[in-house]
């Protein structure tokens, strides 16, 4: 049935290969395939002749003006025949992306470098625009004011009259809008209160906060955060972390109170952000990155407040104040289901009382990822009373050669023997564990459904990997940094081999 199949396939967006063979199959296929291939076309490494595909479609008068630019600088191409109206089928549109792509099949044409830029501007407007007027409807966009020189008019007037064109936007993102000094703010502004008016159903709003920006282009920032019905998730980054933007910005987020469930912050000032979300009672996931974490006496009195239902918190790339964080732990408690805390520089003192915490405060993790940890005792007595933990990462400190083989694989056995029964994904790939995979296999009763390791180039854990998969029966894939076909066949029929990156499972 037609509705099966195209639920069937629809399931296989990025998988790329699949569709394409699903696309030979039979017309009926083709015509279920082709549009799913082309909603996103250019997360896809597909060949630059993707833009060709494209510039089939365009109107006359725009080929003509089109081929007569190309052939000023010696490029003769013929825009093939196309049986679909690509374009049409657009849901996801990433300008950086398309930059990229349209600059390879430049390449490909053997066009003069002189001329990279002058075309390449050309090209992505009138891809633009023919995106605008074929009917498209965009769930993404990837907004990147640095891939253009400047807005022409006729975007404006095409998005005017051609509204469905973002009616159905989900996920929105903005970025480098006081990068270029090339445009002109009137320009800027009019396609900002566009978005706007035509965006009002997202779900996701990533803004990259302007360092220096004109406060009409701040206003009308704010204006979009206000217009939201129903934002669920916004990322908001400081790339400097001293834009005097973010207040605005961050106070924008009140409107959004009772919708807003993720906040994502990149380089912003803590304080700044954690005072607007303090009594946002909705909230569920926080994630800090690379913002600056200070013991003071204001954020100690912030998080005595009530605050939060936090059920996932993450922080990462952050020289954190350990105290901090064991405050936001306790205040999380038992509603804490996912936790990730990716630092350096805390002592050992200051490990335990993060690990006794935890252990004290958050009986209901299920997701743990703390770096430089290691295999301690009272880490290891921790992870045996999680007994709701189904992921674990480990990634190893810098001083863990200064144990002692013997003490080393001591702890591995005990550690493999402690891990709780309802673990199902375990990430060593950064751990001394990763040389030791057989002992690890050996003693672990935990029914592992997927292992990712750094490398498999040993026979001992390769033979300790398939008798784990044949006592346990629930491992499916196993997922290498450094892949190779030493050990595929042998693995074939016990376990599936894959890159890590196809296996990795984030906070």
């Amino acid at each position: 049935m037609p509705e099966l199949m195209e639920n069937i396939l629809n399931n296989l967006d990025k998988e790329f290969n699949s569709l394409y063979s699903c696309a030979l199959v039979s017309r009926h296929w083709c015509k279920i395939s082709i549009p799913i291939l082309w909603q996103d076309p250019f997360y896809f490494d597909y060949k630059p002749l993707i833009i060709s595909e494209y510039l089939s479609s365009l109107g006359k008068d725009e080929k003509i003006y089109l081929q007569s630019m190309l052939k000023a600088f010696e490029i003769n191409t013929q825009f093939p025949q196309t049986i679909f109206d690509y374009a049409n089928f657009l849901k996801v549109l990433d300008l950086y992306l398309l930059k990229s792509k349209v600059q390879d099949w430049l390449r490909f044409q053997r066009c003069p470098k002189a001329s990279y830029n002058i075309l390449t501007f050309t090209i992505i407007k009138l891809l633009i625009k023919k995106f605008i007027e074929s009917g498209a409807i965009l769930q993404e966009l990837y907004l990147d004011f640095s891939v253009l020189d400047e807005i022409q008019p006729e975007i404006f007037c095409s998005l005017e009259q051609n509204m469905q064109f973002l009616s159905r936007l989900q996920d929105l993102s903005i970025k480098s809008i006081s990068f270029n000094s090339n445009f002109n703010i009137e320009s800027v502004a009019t396609l900002l209160k566009i978005l706007e008016k035509g965006t009002t159903k997202l779900n996701t709003l990533k803004i990259e906060v302007p360092v220096f920006c004109d406060p009409q282009l701040v206003h009308s920032l704010v204006c979009i955060i206000n217009s939201q019905e129903q934002l669920k998730q916004i990322y908001m980054v400081d790339t400097y972390g001293f834009s005097e933007n973010l207040p605005s910005i961050t106070s924008a987020l009140k409107s959004q109170k009772q919708s807003l469930r993720e906040v994502r912050i990149e380089g912003c000032n803590f304080i700044e952000v954690i005072k607007v979300l303090m009594n946002f009672e909705n909230l569920e996931t926080f994630r800090v990155r690379n913002c600056e974490f200070s013991n003071n006496r204001e954020l100690l009195k912030i998080l005595e407040k009530n605050f939060y239902k936090i059920k996932t918190f993450e922080v990462t790339d952050v020289e954190f104040d350990t105290l901090i964080i064991v405050r936001c732990i306790k205040k999380f408690g038992s509603l804490l289901q996912r936790l990730k805390l990716e630092s350096i520089g805390i002592d050992f003192v200051e490990k335990s009382l993060l690990l006794k915490t935890i252990k004290s405060f958050c009986p209901n993790i299920t997701y743990l990822y703390i770096r430089d940890i290691g295999l301690s005792a009272q880490f290891q007595e921790l992870i045996g009373n999680l007994q709701k933990l189904q992921f674990l990462t480990l990634y190893d400190p810098a001083d863990v050669d200064e144990i002692t083989e013997e003490e080393l694989r001591r702890q591995m056995m005990q550690f493999a023997r402690i891990l709780p029964s309802t673990l199902q994904y375990l990430d060593i790939m950064r751990s001394q564990l990763n040389s030791y995979i057989y002992i690890l296999l050996n003693h672990c009763n935990a029914p592992l459904k997927k292992l990712i390791i750094s490398q498999l180039n040993d026979e001992k854990n390769a033979k300790a990997l398939i008798e784990f998969s044949i006592r346990k029966r629930t491992l499916s894939y196993v997922g290498v940094r450094d892949l190779n076909n030493t050990f595929q066949k042998e693995m074939k029929g016990y376990v599936t081999l894959v890159s890590f990156e196809d296996a990795v499972v984030g906070c």
